[in-house]
């Protein structure tokens, strides 16, 4: 993959973005509800609407065919509400799928059903042996993987991903339950820029964010609470939360072209644009 080559374009300091071509994993929400409660976000004493959350699925699924992705699909299983949430099944890098391993009973049998998906798709398939929620807790930037830690993923399983992959992981340490995942904190906009909210970590890894990226946008409350960061790039098209409008403003400034998606049903679950989410690299 290359990076996204800036140019100077327009007011001072914007740049033109790159779009790269990306191919990703999806799972239809056929038996999405809130059954039991692994987050703060979920209530299962709510009501959920299954249909609707198919159809918000359905128009970020749309989007991300007009944009010229390759969307590939796995099939949903009964009893497993969560496995719409892709993002969460494994990390694929160099034709290397690193599969999931779940903290919570509730979510475990996605880990196998991934991995079986992925065998018979063309990858290798690294078996995790340490608890690890893929891309949810592992961002690729460039070169070099950020990997979350604190609540769901062990920083044993970073261990694992440098053995793997012989690249740069950075173990980042979230604090705030509501930001359990770490793309729930950080959205990968680019090969180099970042977009963030520095309160989901603690002060020794706001510092190295600081240190790596000292560019990166910074999103207010209002927008980190709909999962604004939750968000997927191609480097030009940033698919976000439709309610993050201060997030939305911020990436038009920096030349993005941010494109606003409702998927307040699956928000119920604690998912958002990355969640539903896989990116497949061969």
């Amino acid at each position: 993959m290359h990076a996204a080559t800036p140019l100077t374009h327009g007011r001072p300091g914007s740049v033109e973005r790159v779009a790269v071509h990306k191919t990703v994993l999806m799972c239809r929400p056929e038996h999405f509800t809130v059954s039991y409660r692994i987050n703060p976000w979920m209530h299962p004493e709510d009501p959920t609407d299954t249909s609707l959350a198919v159809r918000q699925w359905e128009e970020l699924y749309r989007i991300y065919l007009r944009l010229g992705f390759d969307v590939e699909l796995i099939d949903p299983i009964p009893g497993l509400p969560d496995m719409v949430y892709a993002a969460n099944g494994g990390f694929t890098l160099d034709g290397i799928a690193y599969g999931a391993k779940f903290q919570y009973d509730e979510r475990g049998p996605e880990g196998p059903a991934y991995m079986d998906w992925f065998r018979s798709h063309g990858f290798e398939v690294a078996e995790p042996v340490s608890v690890n929620e893929g891309e949810g807790d592992f961002l690729l930037v460039g070169e070099r993987i950020l990997a979350g830690t604190g609540f769901r993923s062990d920083a044993a399983s970073h261990d694992e991903l440098r053995r793997i992959y012989g690249r740069e992981v950075v173990t980042l340490q979230l604090i705030d339950p509501s930001f359990y995942h770490l793309d729930t904190a950080i959205a990968v906009l680019d090969d180099s820029n970042i977009a963030y909210l520095p309160k989901a970590f603690d002060e020794a890894s706001q510092q190295i964010i600081r240190g790596l990226y000292p560019d990166a946008v910074t999103v207010n409350d209002a927008d980190a609470a709909v999962l604004g960061l939750n968000s997927f790039s191609d480097g030009k098209n940033v698919v976000i939360a439709s309610r993050a409008v201060g997030f939305e403003a911020s990436l038009r400034e920096r030349g993005y072209t941010p494109i606003g998606v409702d998927l307040s049903e699956l928000l119920l679950g604690g998912g958002g644009v990355k969640c539903c989410t896989l990116e497949l690299r061969r």
